[in-house]
C-alpha cells in the first residue's frame, strides 16, 4: 500500500494535544489577553471525589497556578514554582506534559467516556511530550536538555524512547518500567505553595496514596503569549493527582444480608487517614466537589420511582442529609446539575467550600449508603486491547483487538444508517528498535473475517526503527464501519540481539513494548453546567467543559528476548584462574626446592646423632613395625621426589601451551 503524499503529524498533535484544546484555548486566551493579565499570581485547588460502581472511590486533586506575563514581573515569582519558570525561559517551552503512573486505568469499570478517563488516565511508567517555541533545528537540543532537567528535578531516569517526528516542533518520550515512588511524588508537592503542610494537599498521605489500585501524577503546564511583540507571555501550571482507593472498612462481626450488598461508605479520613484541617492562605480558592455520573444519577431516578413519597428533585437537592439512597455529613454550599447532554442523563456535583467547612473543625466529608445500588460507567465506544502472538525466541507478532461496546446511540443504529457510516479510530504505536516490525505483513479482520488493508487504513505514515538510535513508529487512521462488532490488525516481528553490556540486571523478565495510544476522533467528551449554577472560578470544571477527544491506552506488552547465560563469564574466569595457580603454585614449588642442601642436611643429623639415640630410634621403629630410614633411602627418596615434581611441571606445562595454541 503506497504512502501518503504527505506525513500524518497532524495526527500526533492530535493524540497529544487535542486533550485539552490547546488550539481553541490559546486563540481564546490570546484574543482576550489584554483582560486576561492579572496583576497578581493566583492559585488555586480543589478535589473531586467519586463512588465508583466495582466499590472503590475516584479522588482527583487538581492545583492550578498562573503567572501573568506582566513584564514588570521580571524574574521575581511569589506563588508560581522558580524552577518551572526557569524552564519554560529557558528551553522555549510552548506546553509540556510530564506523567508518572502505578497501575492501570479500568476502562470497563471506571469509565472511559469521560473528561477524566480521557485526559488524566495515563499508561503506566513514565510520558512525556513537549512542544518547543524555537528553530526547528534547535529542538532536538532543546528536548535532550529539557529531559535531563526534568530527570534531575523528579528523580527518575531519562525517556528511553524518544520520538522525533515529521518536521515540527514536537517531541514524545515514555519509560514505562519506571517505578514510581516517593522520590516522585516529594518534588511535585514541592511545587505546591503551601507543600503538603496546609490546604487540599494535607490529604496527600504517602501510605494512603501508594496503597491504591492506580496513582497518576501530572504536571501540565502552557505558556501563552499576551503581548502583541510575542515577547511577554504567561504560564500556567496545573498539577492533577489521580487516585482510584477502597475505603478502609471495619468488618463488623454481625452484618445482615441487605449490609453485605451496599456499597461501602466512607470518609476523607477513612480514604487518606487524614481530614482537613484548614485552607492553604495563598490560595485563591479551595472547594471539595462530590461528582455523582450519569449511570448512578440514572438508578436513583429508578429508586425514586419506587419511593413515590420523594421526587427526583428531592433525592437529588432537597432533603440532602436524609434521602432514601445515600447521606452526607455535611450539607453542600452549592449543588450544580450538568446540562442534559446525554439522551441516558446528566450528572450532578456536590460542591463544598474548604474555607467555610473548617472554620469550625478539621473538615471531613462522609458519605453513607443507604440502599444498594448497581450503576455502570460510560464506555468507550470501542474496548480496545493488544497481546502477543507466536511463541519462541525469534519471532512473533503484534496483534491490536477493537470491540463494539455499543455503548453510545450513534453505534447503537448505526446498523440502520448503512455503509456511509463510518467511525475513525487513530492508532499511535511506539516499538522498540530490538523489535524488527514487517510492517508490510500487516493484516486487518472486521467481523473475524479477512479485509484488505486499503479497506480500511485511510491513512499511514511509518518511521522505521534505527538500531541503538530511534524507536519504529506506527500511525494510523482507521475507517471502520458504524456497525461493527469487532475488528482487529496484527504485526509480525523478529527479536534482535542485543550487546551482553545493554541488557538490564532483570534481563530474564523480559523487555516492555510501550502502549499504544487509541484515540476516537469522532467522539468527544463535554460537560455542560448551567452558567448561573457554576462559578467561573473552578478550574477543574473549566477543564471537564472543554471538548476532549476519546482517548484510551492499551497494555504494556512484556517481550521475552534471547538472552546470554550470564553466569558463564563466571565460570570462564574461575577455571582460568584455576589452571594460573597449578601452573605458578607447582613451577614456584620446584624453583624453591633445594635437593642437594636437604641431603647434606640429613646426612649431617645423622652424623650429630648419639649411638643411644640411633638405637632407641632403631627400637621404637621395631615396636611401630616402621622401616628405618637411612640417609641413603631418603636421598633415594627425594630424588624420586624431585623427580615426581620434574614431570608435574611438563605435564602443567604442556597443557598451559595446548590451552594457548587451541585458545588461539
Amino acid at each position: 500500500m503506497a504512502l501518503p503524499s504527505r506525513p500524518i503529524s497532524s495526527l500526533l498533535l492530535l493524540l497529544l494535544l487535542s486533550s485539552h484544546g490547546f488550539s481553541s484555548a490559546a486563540a481564546a486566551f490570546a484574543s482576550g489577553s489584554a483582560a486576561a493579565i492579572e496583576e497578581e499570581e493566583d492559585f488555586s485547588e480543589e478535589l473531586l471525589l467519586k463512588p465508583l460502581p466495582d466499590r472503590r472511590v475516584l479522588a482527583h486533586f487538581h492545583f492550578e497556578t498562573r503567572a501573568p506575563g506582566a513584564p514588570s514581573y521580571g524574574r521575581h515569582h511569589r506563588l508560581f514554582p522558580k524552577a518551572i519558570a526557569q524552564l519554560v525561559k529557558k528551553f522555549h517551552i510552548k506546553e509540556m506534559e510530564l506523567s508518572f503512573t502505578q497501575g492501570r486505568w479500568n476502562y470497563e469499570s471506571w469509565g472511559g467516556f469521560e473528561p477524566i478517563a480521557s485526559s488524566n488516565a495515563k499508561p503506566p511508567g513514565v510520558e512525556l511530550w513537549a512542544v518547543f517555541d524555537v528553530h526547528p533545528d534547535d529542538v532536538d537540543a532543546s528536548w535532550k536538555n529539557l529531559t535531563h532537567s526534568l530527570s534531575g528535578l523528579f528523580s527518575y531516569a531519562a525517556p528511553e524512547w524518544s520520538f522525533r517526528p515529521a518536521p515540527g516542533s514536537l517531541r514524545y518520550g515514555t519509560l514505562p518500567r519506571e517505578a514510581v515512588c516517593t522520590e516522585n511524588l516529594t518534588p511535585w508537592l514541592k511545587l505546591l505553595p503551601c507543600r503538603d503542610k496546609a490546604g487540599i494537599s494535607l490529604l496527600m498521605d504517602r501510605p494512603s496514596i501508594y496503597r491504591g489500585f492506580y496513582h497518576s501524577q501530572r504536571l501540565r503546564l502552557r505558556s501563552v503569549k499576551t503581548s502583541s511583540d510575542g515577547i511577554h507571555s504567561s504560564i500556567i501550571l496545573e498539577q492533577t493527582l489521580t487516585v482510584v482507593l477502597h475505603p478502609n472498612i471495619q468488618k463488623k462481626s454481625t452484618m445482615n444480608s441487605k449490609e453485605t450488598k451496599l456499597q461501602p461508605s466512607w470518609s476523607m479520613s477513612s480514604l487518606f487517614g487524614r481530614k482537613i484541617s484548614g485552607t492553604c492562605v495563598l490560595a485563591k480558592s479551595s472547594h471539595v466537589y462530590l461528582q455523582l455520573d450519569w449511570g448512578l444519577v440514572r438508578e436513583l431516578k429508578h429508586l425514586q420511582e419506587g419511593n413515590q413519597e420523594l421526587g427526583v428533585e428531592s433525592i437529588m437537592e432537597e432533603s440532602l442529609l436524609s434521602n432514601p439512597a445515600f447521606a452526607l455529613s455535611d450539607e453542600p454550599d452549592k449543588v450544580i446539575n450538568e446540562v442534559d447532554s446525554h439522551s441516558e442523563g446528566s450528572a450532578i456535583l456536590y460542591e463544598f467550600s474548604v474555607r467555610k467547612h473548617s472554620d469550625l473543625g478539621p473538615f471531613d466529608l462522609g458519605f453513607t449508603w443507604k440502599t444498594p445500588l448497581i450503576w455502570s460507567c460510560p464506555q468507550l465506544p470501542l474496548r480496545v486491547s493488544r497481546f502477543l502472538m507466536g511463541s519462541g525466541n525469534e519471532r512473533g507478532a503484534i496483534a491490536i483487538s477493537l470491540r463494539s461496546t455499543r455503548a453510545r446511540e450513534g453505534l447503537t443504529n448505526a446498523k440502520a444508517m448503512g455503509e456511509s457510516c463510518k467511525v475513525d479510530v487513530n492508532v499511535f504505536q511506539v516499538v522498540p528498535w530490538y523489535i524488527k516490525v514487517y510492517y508490510h505483513t500487516m493484516k486487518v479482520f472486521v467481523d473475524g473475517k479477512p479485509i484488505a488493508v486499503s479497506d480500511i487504513i485511510e491513512k499511514i505514515h511509518v518511521s522505521p526503527s534505527e538500531d541503538k538510535v530511534s524507536p519504529g513508529v506506527l500511525e494510523m487512521i482507521l475507517k471502520l464501519p458504524c456497525g461493527v462488532d469487532s475488528a482487529a490488525f496484527t504485526l509480525e516481528f523478529d527479536k534482535g540481539f542485543l550487546h551482553i553490556d545493554e541488557y538490564p540486571p532483570d534481563a530474564n523478565q523480559g523487555f516492555d513494548i510501550p502502549p499504544a495510544v487509541i484515540t476516537f476522533p469522532n467522539f468527544h467528551v463535554k460537560m455542560h453546567f448551567d452558567e448561573d449554577n457554576m462559578s467561573n472560578r473552578s478550574a477543574v470544571l473549566s477543564r471537564f467543559q472543554d471538548s476532549i477527544p476519546v482517548r484510551s491506552y492499551t497494555e504494556v506488552l512484556l517481550v521475552p528476548l534471547t538472552t546470554p547465560d550470564f553466569s558463564m563469564p563466571y565460570n570462564v574466569i574461575t577455571i582460568t584462574c584455576t589452571v594460573f595457580a597449578l601452573y605458578f603454585g607447582s613451577l614456584l614449588n620446584v624453583l624453591r626446592r633445594r635437593v642437594d642442601e636437604e641431603e647434606r642436611l640429613l646426612k649431617s643429623k645423622d652424623k650429630r646423632s648419639s649411638p643411644l639415640s640411633r638405637l632407641l630410634y632403631k627400637l621404637s621403629a621395631k615396636l611401630g613395625r616402621k622401616p628405618v630410614v637411612t640417609s641413603q633411602s631418603s636421598a633415594r627418596s627425594s630424588s624420586f621426589i624431585s623427580l615426581k615434581l620434574i614431570l608435574k611441571i611438563v605435564l602443567v606445562a604442556g597443557i598451559a601451551i595446548a590451552w594457548q595454541y587451541f585458545s588461539e
